[in-house]
């Protein structure tokens, strides 16, 4: 079965992580990307080795292939007239314009939406910011752990009351991955305009919108109350009222999350589970308000029981627990789950596993190709524009291409 957006032809104009990873959920679906590089360096993105403690020694490199998979690379230089006319048979051809460049940038290499348009009328012109298109700021540059992470309100309400600074992302390309994935979304959903009244329009993501889209329900509540989101303090069970909504650490280290937002509800069947039916028949537990009023008694309990087995041992009793809950995995652990791989949410690309774009389509997962080497496809992508070899020689000989 085709995957939806087989014979979309993308042409990409970006680096790093945000914008790139639009393109990459794009190629996942089944689009045609042509990821256009800097004739002489190509994405800066591939000369990321080390992020954090996390050091990549040799290819492939995690690093690129994530927001790159399944895509074509062209190195260009378009500020050359004749890479500039490469570009514009590629613009000719395709259905949408993805780009990372900053306003500035856009100009100057003529590659802004009426330089697109000009070009071929019925594009899909999608650009990534930092901050949005508007304002006295839009001009302005930035990564996700500004824009995204402090200036969306995550940081903050994230970093418990106490603690110097601020809790950063906790991975690379964190805010990238979520804005590109919703810039992906809005191209999908301009494709589908554009057929319906054969009008492109522009889609614009930014990191901060997403940020802020990501907080939302608790900002919508801050607005509404006229006070911040505040995190718990580090070691809390996490709410005063509920003690099957929090987190529990277990025999070995490990923690377990309980989200069950009716305990009344599922407070007899945990105890069962956990074996303390002496609990479930607890007079200072027998409705959802003693409950609440004894929350901290009963998380006193749960704490105890649940730290006398294994999070493994607890994994295996609470298969057929009716309530909501989860074990804390880290991003090592996620490999071993079962539900992540009969989800297939795990990819093999190549040489890789890559966490696969969370939208599956006829309960199929994408295939995911491999990233690109720099300019690997240049020569290939030229021929089928018709350039001829001498044309293609000449081209590299003068440096419009690579």
């Amino acid at each position: 079965m085709s995957a939806p957006l087989d014979g979309v032809r993308v042409v990409e104009v970006a680096m790093y992580g945000f914008v790139p990873s639009a393109g990459a959920v794009l190629a996942d679906w089944g689009a045609e990307v042509v990821k256009i590089e800097h004739a002489v360096n190509g994405d800066p993105q591939r000369g990321l080795r080390q992020t954090g403690a996390m050091k990549v020694e040799g290819d492939p490199n995690p690093n690129i292939e994530h927001a790159n998979r399944g895509k074509r690379s062209l190195g260009l230089d378009m500020a050359d007239p004749e890479g500039r006319e490469v570009l514009h048979e590629l613009i000719r051809r395709a259905d949408v314009f993805l780009t990372s460049f900053l306003p500035a940038a856009r100009r100057k290499l003529g590659i802004d939406v009426d330089d697109v348009r000009a070009v071929n009328p019925r594009v899909v012109y999608a650009r990534g910011s930092a901050l949005g298109p508007r304002g006295r700021e839009a001009e302005k540059g930035g990564y996700d752990m500004t824009a995204f992470w402090a200036r969306a309100a995550t940081a903050a309400s994230i970093t418990p009351p106490g603690v110097e600074g601020m809790i950063p992302p906790p991975a690379p390309a964190y805010g990238d991955t979520v804005s590109g994935t919703n810039l992906a979304g809005g191209i999908a959903a301009a494709l589908f305009r554009r057929e319906r009244t054969g009008e492109a329009p522009v889609v614009d993501v930014s990191l901060l919108g997403s940020g802020l889209w990501a907080m939302g329900h608790g900002v919508a509540l801050s607005q509404h109350l006229g006070k911040p989101l505040e995190a718990p303090p580090t070691g809390a069970h996490g709410s005063p009222t509920n003690p099957l909504s929090g987190l529990y650490r277990t025999a070995d280290g490990r923690h377990l999350a309980f989200v069950m937002l009716q305990p009344a509800r599922f407070w007899a069947d945990v105890c069962r589970h956990i074996d303390r039916p002496d609990l479930a028949d607890d007079p200072r537990f027998a409705t959802a308000e003693l409950i609440a009023a004894n929350t901290p008694a009963a998380v006193e309990a749960l704490r105890e029981v649940l730290a006398s087995r294994t999070l493994g041992e607890w994994t295996e009793r609470f298969a057929t627990l009716a309530g909501p809950w989860a074990p804390v995995q880290d991003s090592l652990q996620v490999g071993d789950d079962a539900q992540i791989r009969d989800n297939e949410y795990l990819v093999r690309a190549g040489e890789l596993e890559l966490v696969a774009n969370p939208v599956q389509f006829d309960v199929t997962a994408p295939r995911l190709g491999p990233a690109p080497e720099f300019a690997a496809q240049t020569e290939e992508i030229l021929m089928e524009l018709g350039l001829d070899w001498d044309r293609i020689l000449a081209l590299k000989a003068a440096g419009a291409v690579t």
